[in-house]
């Protein structure tokens, strides 16, 4: 650098200047004046892009005192906005000759030749532009750019502080990083929430690396891990949840993990390496982190973060800091946001504050996510970016159902936000206050309204909203949330368990629907190309008849006196059925040789999710006791679109006339064999949806149990034979799904009906 200093020593002087206690524009102007001094340029200026996009010049050394806080241009006007808009360096031996140059009298920079800029970043988001000129034609070097960016981040430390939001003029809104910003994400618990920003932040940065007493570092250790563990146990069994259910089973496989003694051996031979306490987790971790990044399976790389909430524990206990904030120190409406978080630490927290969950990482399989459905926290993950676009106090709207997230939100997205809560809260009581209504139509139409589950913590909502049963109850939940294979008794134990919940009401248990986007850690699968088509659910069961027989054994013998449902799933020809049949006869056989108390009556029925189906229909109602049409993936089949694909997930509707038209075929067909016929998939859940399966004929839905409340007031306000023949006049015409969708909305409008 031309007499210059280097990025390393302008980046200490920088820190020096960050540390005096001077005002914000005080601290802004002495930082222009040492960057212009050690980059041997006349001028240094310090542009900031407002929440209203425009870029504000803050401070200078060189151009005219009087224009800082008074010039302005927009992010796309001038070199300025050109560097702001492309998030790109620009160095110019002739700035004027370019034709992004805008001339502004009031700054005198006329007078300077060349130009280097370098965009303010955090996060991959522009804050404002940083310039450097010359009175001389001259080029840059790549150390000075270098240097320019290093001081740019220092920048974007300051303005991500919210030191300069004083200097905000009024009505501007501020400066950019406070703009209101709107993201997307993953929705994992319904619910909105509104509140203030929480950062779950438990990394703990590990400075101390070489240990002076390897003995004494080993005894640390053991000390930590075991007050680590203690402190699991606690929070584990005290209680602020129901000590069944699936995150139940989420939770004592975290606690298994910390119990995990490969893992307690590797942190021990870190520590005998020479290295402090804090730097073996850290080291043990890392190379953890690295194994399961590598790995495709996404169970393995959902417990990665189980390990590093564990790692990240250890590392506290260590250094004595603290886990989480205390009670005290959350505001009453606290939404927090992480980049990852384990099970436990999510209790960690004053549930009666929490108000939402918002992650980086986690997904919707994640164990995080099991605890919030079942604290009912709303939750939306995968919003890239989210812990660098929020400080900590910043208001915060979250929207479960659509995966939105509103950061800083004006006060008009509050209100309208906040008066969507209060009806949503309203109305759940009115469903509360309605449970015990039938589901009748206005014109006497009975439907049975039934309740998806997969874990003990789901069946409280069989009560609490009164459906008439299980529709599908989901026995893979159990083998994916289990460290191996669950036994039969296990098994038998969840089963009866569940029977017992329900009383009289009935459970139709599927069989293991493994395979495809559902992994289990301890199982080899086949490394396929296209999994949802390929090796999975029945198939598996059928070649793996042992697995499918245990299952099939424990099922009958939680069943004893009692009615026994079955249901197989992704079954594609009455060949398949036969067959998985005969694994059921072979095992009720067995079980009265053995002199087993039987169930009362069983039942075996199929998915219809595979599209062959359809054209072995006949052959099929012939030998199954019901149907159960999992429409989720019969629609990812009928229209060869993945649903986990965002490109194309949305591309078509459950109210695709083709899909109705197929619908209404099974139900009219089903009806004629007197076969009982059950959807449960999502578009069950759904009043717009329901009220046209209904319309085809369908006289049994399964949803979650969220879901029946609003779907029982639809169907209390619908009468049947006003919209049967919309939907038939439709699907025997040609009609889009938008056009059907825009009819039924009208008539639901017409008719008093709210969806």
């Amino acid at each position: 650098m031309r007499g210059g200093v280097g990025p390393r020593v302008l980046l200490r002087r920088l820190r020096e200047v960050m540390a005096e206690p001077v005002t914000p524009q005080e601290r802004l102007d002495r930082i222009v004046v040492l960057i212009a001094a050690n980059m041997v340029a006349e001028v240094c200026s310090v542009y900031v892009l407002r929440a209203d996009s425009m870029l504000e010049l803050y401070a200078t050394e060189g151009l005219k005192r009087e224009a800082v806080h008074q010039t302005t241009m927009r992010s796309d006007e001038g070199l300025v906005g050109l560097i702001a808009r492309d998030a790109r360096p620009l160095s110019l031996s002739d700035a004027q000759a370019h034709p992004a140059f805008a001339y502004r009298p009031e700054t005198g920079e006329e007078i300077y030749a060349s130009f280097l800029g370098v965009p303010i970043l955090r996060a991959g988001d522009t804050l404002g532009v940083l310039v450097v000129q010359n009175r001389a034609s001259r080029s840059y070097s790549e150390e000075e750019v270098e240097a320019l960016e290093t001081a740019a981040m220092v920048m974007a430390e300051m303005l991500a502080a919210g030191d300069l939001e004083t200097l905000a003029k009024p009505g501007t809104g501020g400066i950019a990083l406070r703009r209101y910003l709107a993201l997307s994400g993953r929705a994992i618990n319904d619910g909105i929430g509104l509140g203030h920003v929480v950062l779950h932040e438990p990394r703990v940065v590990v400075t101390n690396i070489v240990a002076d007493d390897v003995e004494a570092e080993a005894r640390r250790l053991d000390l930590a891990i075991e007050t680590m563990r203690a402190s699991i146990d606690d929070l584990i069994d005290q209680g602020t949840v129901s000590h069944a259910g699936e995150h139940r089973d989420v939770l004592e496989t975290f606690r298994m993990f910390a119990y995990d003694r490969g893992w307690l051996k590797r942190l021990r031979e870190a520590v005998m390496s020479g290295l402090t306490a804090e730097a073996a987790v850290e080291r043990v971790q890392s190379d953890t982190r690295a194994k399961l990044l590598r790995q495709t399976d996404p169970y393995l790389r959902e417990r990665l973060h189980d390990l590093d909430d564990l790692a990240s524990r250890l590392l506290h206990q260590l250094t004595g800091s603290a886990f989480t904030l205390h009670a005290s120190e959350l505001p009453e409406n606290a939404i927090l946001v992480a980049r990852t978080m384990g099970p436990a630490a999510l209790l960690e927290y004053q549930r009666s504050k929490l108000r939402g969950l918002v992650l980086e990482e986690g997904g919707a399989t994640s164990h995080v996510a099991v605890v919030a459905r079942a604290l009912g926290i709303p939750c939306v993950g995968e919003v890239e970016s989210i812990t660098s676009l929020v400080q900590p106090g910043d208001a915060i709207i979250i929207d479960g159902n659509a995966g939105e997230v509103h950061i800083r939100p004006g006060a008009d997205l509050q209100a309208s936000f906040g008066e969507r809560a209060r009806i949503r809260a309203g109305r759940q009581e009115q469903y509360r206050r309605d449970k015990h209504l039938p589901a009748l139509t206005k014109d006497g139409v009975k439907i049975d309204l039934l309740m998806n589950a997969g874990l003990l913590v789901d069946m409280p909502g069989l009560h609490d909203v009164n459906a008439a049963g299980i529709g599908l109850f989901r026995t893979e939940i159990l083998f994916m949330v289990a460290p191996t294979l669950p036994r039969a008794s296990t098994q038998e134990g969840l089963y009866r368990s569940i029977l017992s919940v329900a009383g009289s009401r009935p459970v139709t248990f599927r069989t293991l629907d493994i395979g495809g986007d559902k992994v289990l850690p301890y199982f080899r699968t086949l490394d396929e190309e296209n999994p949802a088509l390929g090796w999975r659910a029945i198939r598996i069961g059928l070649d793996r008849p042992a697995l499918l027989r245990t299952q099939l054994r424990a099922l009958i013998a939680a069943a004893a006196d009692r009615d026994l449902r079955i249901m197989l799933p992704m079954i594609a020809t009455p060949a398949e059925f036969d067959a998985a049949r005969a694994l059921l006869d072979r095992e009720r056989l067995r079980a009265r040789k053995l002199g087993q108390a039987q169930p009362k009556t069983i039942k075996l029925g199929t998915m219809l999710e595979v599209p062959s189906l359809l054209f072995d229909l006949d052959a099929l109602l012939t030998r199954v006791d019901f149907i159960s049409i999992g429409s989720n993936d019969l629609m990812q089949f009928l229209f060869a679109v993945d649903r986990d694909n965002a490109r194309v997930s949305t591309r078509y509707d459950d109210l695709s006339p083709s899909l109705l038209r197929a619908l209404r075929f099974v139900a009219a067909k089903s009806a004629k064999a007197r076969v009982p016929v059950t959807l449960c998939g999502e578009m069950g859940g759904k009043p717009l949806s329901a009220m046209a399966l209904i319309a085809l004929g369908l006289r049994s839905l399964s949803m979650s149990a969220g879901r029946v409340g609003p779907v029982k007031a639809m169907i209390r306000a619908l009468d049947v034979s006003k919209v049967k023949p919309i939907v038939d006049a439709a699907l025997d015409g040609d009609v889009t799904a938008d056009a059907l969708k825009e009819q039924l909305i009208d008539f639901a409008e017409a008719n008093g009906i709210v969806l």
